[in-house]
């Protein structure tokens, strides 16, 4: 078990390491990235993470609705996360989080 939180911090940190890079992501980015991340450690997943937009926006403090879709969309289209909704109320929708470098 000390290897596979080992291995779920170390993964974190360079995700961490890959966005702190990127001059494009600003506060909001950060707190939806952190959000996710958060949900994903918990989980015991650093990729394929079970979301709903109410625990996040609850953990990034974002808000407002519109904010919270701006950001989410942004981070969608900059290439670093993946969404892969579900519309049914009793399965959580999906996000997969690239772990790799994106050219700005």
């Amino acid at each position: 078990m000390k290897d596979a939180n080992k291995s779920n911090k170390d993964s974190l940190m360079n995700l961490l390491l890959i966005y702190m890079e990127d001059p494009r992501l600003n506060v909001w980015h950060f707190a939806l990235l952190l959000a996710i991340l958060s949900l994903g450690y918990k989980q015991g997943q650093m990729q394929n993470i079970k979301v709903s937009r109410s625990k996040i926006m609850a953990l990034s403090h974002i808000n407002t609705i519109p904010t919270y879709h701006k950001y989410f969309k942004e981070l969608q289209n900059l290439g670093y996360i993946e969404y892969f909704p579900s519309y049914h109320p009793g399965v959580k929708s999906e996000v997969y989080l690239k772990d790799k470098k994106v050219a700005p």
